[in-house]
């Protein structure tokens, strides 16, 4: 595949990366390359396809979502985990409080983009939308949300003159944007639609449009794009847990890109990240019909009496995962006492966990639920 990534161009004392535009036509007819792509098409057409026959399937996809968020926030450096997330704000720590704001922004962020896929396409305007959303409210609140940059931005490093990589300046942000855009929506590329994203996502974080929130809108780019290209019906895979585990070989196969025209690395790296994403988002579908059968059928069916009131807890918690003793009384119907009567069976039946350690103001979690995503 003939690529040429760009050159460093000189500026007042830094010299900025300028890459080439990448909407043309390619020849790719690699070998290797090509056996991977097929390995990975295959998982995607079975991920897709298993997403379809799982019942309540949209209710499952929060959960995968929320997990995203969490691990696509983590590689920028914000800590919060899967039960935090779920938690309302007053109930973290004034501490953690901006981690739990920029997690709960990128939930907000994605499940918008993909509602706005039915009107919109994958564009600029979306992601645009998407970064406004992420950086509300936040410690990137004042850092141009919703906008592309309009000053020189770097990766690494202090400043500009020990930066590990600079960006392409701004001036040039617009036009390499709108390049990127049009890539993503010509057939006449002649690339196969996983070999183009990996493109893509490449050139999104070279350009690095925004002064902040890249890393979480170029990730968040792939899972759109799959499911605009129809690879995908429901949005189930996420690649930012492979780049987290992988996090120096993702850093490094980007840099060898620019640096040493090495794009088959990266393609690679990106194709075996789907390969083996896809086949973990695929077992763990499994494992959450697994655990919804054995519930229903070898747990809450020792309740008796209780089973209807425990029938509607365990299908909410298989929506919201974490649950507080009132809204237990409120979805069932059951005073208070009641309530904590059967948060007590479920606690019996290793369904439900406290999670604060608190004597008041207790909270429980579907554990075994949250274990499948981790």
């Amino acid at each position: 595949m003939d690529f040429k990534p760009g050159n460093y161009i000189q500026e007042k004392g830094y010299k900025a990366f300028q890459p080439d535009k990448i909407n043309k036509s390619y020849h790719f007819d690699d070998a290797e390359m090509l056996l991977l792509l097929e390995q990975a098409n295959l998982k995607l057409g079975e991920l897709s396809a298993y997403s379809e026959l799982v019942p309540d399937v949209d209710y499952f996809i929060q959960l995968h979502v929320l997990k995203e968020a969490t691990v696509s926030s983590k590689i920028e450096g914000t800590q919060t985990n899967m039960e935090e997330a779920l938690l309302q704000e007053e109930e973290i720590d004034p501490e953690r409080r901006d981690d739990w704001r920029e997690v709960n922004n990128y939930i907000v962020a994605m499940n918008h983009s993909i509602a706005q896929l039915e009107t919109l396409p994958l564009s600029t305007r979306l992601l645009k939308q998407a970064h406004g959303l992420l950086l509300r409210d936040v410690r990137g609140e004042h850092k141009m949300p919703g906008e592309f940059r309009t000053s020189q931005n770097w990766i690494g490093g202090a400043s500009l003159h020990d930066a590990t990589f600079i960006p392409p300046v701004w001036q040039e942000v617009d036009p390499l944007m709108s390049d990127l855009e049009n890539f993503l929506h010509n057939d006449a590329t002649r690339l196969p639609h996983v070999i183009k994203i990996a493109l893509a996502h490449y050139q999104f974080e070279t350009i690095h449009p925004f002064l902040d929130g890249n890393g979480r809108i170029g990730r968040l780019m792939i899972t759109l794009y799959f499911i605009q290209a129809g690879i995908l019906k429901k949005p189930v895979l996420y690649l930012s847990d492979f780049f987290e585990n992988n996090r120096s070989l993702y850093y490094d196969n980007l840099t060898g890109v620019r640096t040493r025209s090495d794009l088959k690395t990266w393609l690679k790296f990106f194709l075996v990240g789907t390969i083996e994403t896809s086949a973990k988002a695929i077992a763990g579908l499994r494992n959450i019909l697994t655990l919804k059968i054995d519930c229903e059928t070898n747990r809450i069916t020792r309740l008796g009496k209780k089973m209807k009131p425990a029938q509607v807890l365990l299908n909410r918690l298989f929506v919201a995962p974490v649950i507080r003793p009132d809204e237990v009384a409120s979805i069932t119907g059951l005073s208070i006492v009641s309530a904590y009567k059967l948060i007590e069976d479920f606690e019996r039946l290793h369904i439900l966990k406290e999670i604060t350690g608190n004597q008041r103001n207790r909270i429980y979690a579907f554990d075994e639920y949250f274990n499948v995503f981790k």
